[in-house]
């Protein structure tokens, strides 16, 4: 007969590991949406460049990003006519 596996660390881990996902996925919301308000409108040269160092993304990333939200911004008016 097989013993028990006493599993109680591993689900402790797994609940860690599912909070910290979630905390990450939060950061990473309110990041995206703080790059959004500095650059949307932002004309000054060396803005885009100045976001990429303090977040750490590329500048091909934060050119995404600003993407996504014109597409989005598009796609809301276009749904409101």
């Amino acid at each position: 007969m097989m013993a028990a596996m006493d599993t109680t660390a591993l689900d402790a881990a797994a609940r860690r590991y599912r909070r910290a996902e979630a905390a990450l996925d939060r950061a990473r919301a309110e990041l995206i949406t703080e790059v959004v308000a500095v650059l949307e409108g932002n004309e000054e040269r060396g803005a885009q460049a100045d976001v990429a160092r303090r977040t750490g993304w590329s500048r091909e990333q934060i050119r995404q990003i600003m993407q996504r939200n014109a597409e989005t911004k598009r796609a809301e008016s276009a749904s409101t006519e």
